[in-house]
């Protein structure tokens, strides 16, 4: 196992969450922008979590490659939360 893998694995993550992100239909009647990004959050968690049991390496590069992957599922999760408020403030 490589640090490539690592790589390899925050690619997939992140092709996975967009996905999830995508097929997401607004909840009928809405909630409230606070439970949407607690709910975004939690997924953020998820996936972390379960990407943290396939890292190799030394522990720090773990440590290295899941801080990656937070970060940039928290980047993909912004414009996803602010499509949520502009849907809260039109409805």
């Amino acid at each position: 196992m490589t640090l490539q893998d690592n790589k390899d694995l925050i690619s997939k993550g992140i092709k996975e969450f967009n996905s999830l992100l995508e097929q997401q239909v607004f909840p009928d009647p809405p909630i409230p922008e606070e439970a949407m990004a607690t709910i975004v959050d939690d997924w953020v968690n998820l996936y972390v979590n379960y990407y943290k049991l396939q890292m190799t390496g030394e522990q720090e590069q773990q440590d290295k490659a899941l801080q990656e992957l937070r970060q940039e599922l928290v980047i993909l999760s912004a414009p996803f939360l602010e499509k949520y408020k502009a849907f809260l403030k039109s409805s």
